[in-house]
């Protein structure tokens, strides 16, 4: 069985989830075979497997650090937000049902030996397992069965690693306070304090680490700095959404930012094409004049439709397809630039709407699930994106919902099922606007270069010096930085001693 470490924080977007994928990109380079684990993911940017089931964006984040496949071990039970109240509870990645947050909390118990049985399968294939804790592990109305935090740490019998965020202010009392609200059992399994996103001079910080250590009983083992890397940010929290305001550069994409948003990392890959700006916009003040607006996948299509009509968004983005603008649209984003949407089942929000009318489909919701891996080519790309035909993409699709077409909205690529061996049309394209339900699609160096050297030329800009990256190897490279980050700023040497010692005494 393998050896386990956990990273908990103090809070949601303390760093978490990066400070384990640091962990497992070093463990990597050091020889050891590791993989992630965090029995349960809250989020709305998922994932899915060859095998079709789908699994929390984070573990497969940590995945590709680590140096291996992302698989639905590593993240067994995945809550997707549905409402303010409620989530779609995922388990084994396979839909089990919508539950209310009460229903769920009253439920969870039940879900422990599925967590037992995933962690102890994944554990026998590795040296070493980096455990993610989700919140906070002092949580104290959301501890009984705990399934994820110190109730995780004592199921795997690993030491913790409890990390603070700096960056937001009230480091010390986010550490002391957490760990003077864990029962005496569970502060024994803390064995390390993390001070994270420093940036400044550590001289002036030292006086206060040293009391920390005195206060919370618990050594320092580093102080990781703010770190300026492409990686992929935890839902919602990300600080790529305030950048609605940031300069315009020569070529501007705004990404709508849905109430319900999914899957934002789809367009991680534009970030890193120079003289690009990728903007995420929530109001028509910030839209302004874009090149190419992008409505993306969403938990709710006729909620986040129904916001983007109340909030003026739709008015502005018809406008711009009337001058024409790119529009594109992914999964649920390319649902709603459609005629209707109707849910005969309820699976949304019961009942139909009209859409945005920019593609000749009509959607209709059923509570059939569609999770798969998809190889493509883009088959009929007319309008703005032409030069695009023919261009091959990779990527996978998450929905529940199919098109019905008519008029002359066509088919945009065709898709090979990685898990059926079926092929089939996806998407639609009129004009300048595009839909598909493959998420993933721009992360092909071509694709993304083909989309933005596109609009160069239609501004008559010189595209001959336009360079995007093979965003996999991309990736690559900036896990090799947060490693060599880590490394500099973390006591590695004690955290291996944590790791061999295990949970006996400090």
């Amino acid at each position: 069985m393998a050896r386990a470490i956990m990273i908990q924080g103090t809070m949601s977007n303390a760093g978490k989830s990066l400070l384990a994928a640091g962990l497992c990109r070093i463990f990597r380079q050091d020889g050891h075979r590791v993989a992630p684990f965090k029995a349960q993911n809250m989020a709305l940017n998922s994932f899915i497997t060859p095998e079709g089931l789908e699994m929390g964006r984070a573990q497969v984040m940590q995945a590709e650090a680590a140096g291996i496949q992302p698989s639905v071990l590593m993240n067994p039970i995945l809550l997707k937000p549905t409402n303010d109240a409620g989530s779609q509870v995922i388990v084994g990645g396979e839909v089990m049902g919508n539950m209310s947050a009460w229903d769920y909390y009253d439920y969870k118990s039940q879900l422990i030996p599925k967590v037992r049985e995933a962690y102890e399968e994944l554990a026998a294939q590795y040296d070493i397992i980096v455990i993610e804790g989700a919140g906070s592990p002092a949580e104290i109305n959301l501890k009984r069965d705990d399934i994820v935090n110190m109730g995780m740490a004592k199921m795997a019998k690993a030491p913790v690693l409890l990390v603070g965020d700096i960056d937001r202010g009230g480091v010390f009392a986010q550490l002391i306070g957490t760990v003077m609200l864990l029962d005496e059992d569970e502060r024994d399994l803390v064995k390390g304090l993390i001070v994270n996103k420093f940036r400044g001079d550590r001289a002036i910080l030292d006086p206060g680490l040293v009391l920390l250590e005195e206060k919370a009983g618990v050594p320092v083992v580093g102080v990781a700095p703010y770190l300026h890397i492409q990686v992929e940010d935890e839902d919602s929290l990300t600080e790529r959404f305030e950048g609605g305001g940031r300069p315009v550069d020569l070529i501007d994409i705004a990404v709508v930012r849905l109430p319900r948003i999914s899957n934002f990392t789809d367009f991680d890959p534009f970030e890193s094409i120079p003289g690009v700006s990728l903007r995420y916009v929530r109001n028509v003040s910030e839209l302004k004049d874009p090149d190419m607006v992008i409505l993306p996948g969403t938990k709710n299509t006729m909620e986040d439709l129904r916001w983007l009509r109340q909030s003026g968004m739709e008015a502005a983005i018809l406008k711009l397809a009337g001058k024409g603008r790119i529009i594109m649209g992914v999964c649920g984003g390319y649902q709603m630039l459609g005629t209707s949407l109707s849910d005969p089942e309820g699976v949304e929000a019961g009942g139909s709407m009209r859409g945005m009318g920019l593609l000749q489909m009509d959607t209709v919701f059923s509570s059939k699930k569609t999770r798969t891996q998809v190889e493509g080519v883009f088959t009929q790309m007319g309008g703005a994106l032409g030069a695009l035909q023919g261009v091959g993409f990779s990527g996978y699709e998450i929905h529940m919902g199919e098109p019905v077409f008519a008029g002359d909205t066509h088919g945009l690529d065709q898709v090979t099922d990685r898990v059926t061996g079926t092929t089939k049309q996806d998407g639609a394209c009129s004009g300048n606007v595009y839909g598909t339900y493959v998420h993933g699609i721009f992360d092909r160096e071509a694709v993304a270069k083909g989309i933005v050297s596109a609009i160069g030329r239609a501004k008559g800009l010189d595209v001959s010096e336009i360079q995007a990256v093979d965003f996999a190897a991309f990736k690559e490279t900036q896990y090799d930085l947060l490693a060599d980050g880590l490394r500099s700023s973390l006591d590695m040497e004690r955290i291996y001693q944590i790791l061999e010692e295990g949970v006996g005494e400090r």
